[in-house]
This record gives C-alpha cells, sequence and structure tokens, in this order.
C-alpha cells in the first residue's frame, strides 16, 4: 500500500539487538514508504560511541539523552506528517515508553534471531563501533514487545525484502488514517 498525499506517514522504530539488520530493513521500509530514514547510532553522543567501542555496555543514563533525541526525531516527524523510520535497539520496555511519550503514534517492529546469527552477523561488519563482545548483555538487556505495545515481532532470519513486504501488510493503516 502506498500513502497519498493527504496520509498521515507512520513514525515507526526498526528495533532489536545489534545484528538484526534493522539499518538494512529501515532503509527499505523507508525507502517503500516514502519517508525519512535516520540511524540511531548518528544521535549517539561522542562518550557513549567511545564506550561502546571500548566494550563497555552503556547504562540508563548514558541512554537517556540518546533516546531523548530520538524521541525528538519521531516527534518532529508525527506532527508535520512526514512520518520516518529510525533503526534503534529499543531494548527495554521503559525506553520504547520513552520514545512512546515523545511520538505516542509510534509502531516498533522488534527483530529477533538466533544468538549464532546474530554473531556471524556483527562478525562481519567493518566500519562499525559494536563489537560483537557487547551481544551478550544485549540480550540479556532485551525485553521483548508486549501486547500492550504497539508494535509487532519479527524474523530477522527472513529476507529483508520479505520483511518490508510483512510490515506493509502490518502497519495499521486505519489508524494513520482515521487521524486525519
Amino acid at each position: 500500500m502506498s500513502l497519498n498525499a493527504e496520509s498521515h506517514s507512520p513514525c515507526i522504530v526498526v528495533a532489536g539487538v545489534s545484528g538484526t539488520g534493522k539499518s538494512t530493513l529501515g532503509r527499505l521500509l523507508a525507502d517503500r514508504l516514502g519517508v525519512p530514514f535516520a540511524e540511531a547510532d548518528d544521535f549517539h553522543p561522542p562518550g557513549n560511541i567511545a564506550k561502546m567501542s571500548a566494550g563497555v555496555p552503556l547504562d540508563d543514563e548514558d541512554r537517556r539523552p540518546w533516546l531523548e533525541s530520538i524521541g525528538h526525531w519521531l516527534r518532529e516527524r508525527d506532527a508535520n506528517g512526514s512520518g520516518g523510520v529510525i533503526a534503534c535497539s529499543a531494548l527495554k520496555r521503559r525506553y520504547r515508553s520513552t520514545l512512546r511519550a515523545a511520538c505516542p503514534d509510534v509502531y516498533f517492529l522488534h527483530l529477533t534471531a538466533s544468538r549464532d546469527l546474530l554473531a556471524e552477523r556483527i562478525s562481519q561488519r567493518t566500519a562499525h563501533f559494536m563489537p560483537k563482545t557487547l551481544l551478550d548483555s544485549q540480550l540479556a538487556a532485551l525485553e521483548p514487545l508486549t501486547p500492550d505495545e504497539p508494535g509487532a515481532t519479527l524474523d530477522a532470519g527472513t529476507a529483508p525484502d520479505a520483511i518490508t513486504d510483512m510490515v506493509i501488510d502490518l502497519i495499521p493503516w486505519s489508524a494513520i488514517e482515521d487521524r486525519e
């Protein structure tokens, strides 16, 4: 389904641990929907990147300003009707709650995969600050979507184009169009 000029485009967070393909799916989905794409990694202050590059997991205080910046990005796109897709780990419910406080109509796509697949994908990446050694801390922190959170959980082992097709069918278009 494509959106017409009068429709309110959705704000979507493609969530999951490192290696699930958030950025790949996010870019494909944003392109398909004709909305802006953002990479949450670009919202990290230098101190967070340095910490993760050194193999040290971020704590909630490190994540607070980062999540607030992402929430601001979502809120702006929701307010102007352009919508947007952002690739963001959003590992814990309270992190997703921060994003929902900024953009109440945000829709989460939580990508999941086996630890082996994730480790393999992370090992194959180049020029990314997130080391494979932090995968286990992300998996330990992960809180899956709950039924009261707007979104869906999808298998990241599926081809990105196929996931994009599934997502187009999953997005609650009627809720978006009813807001107009």
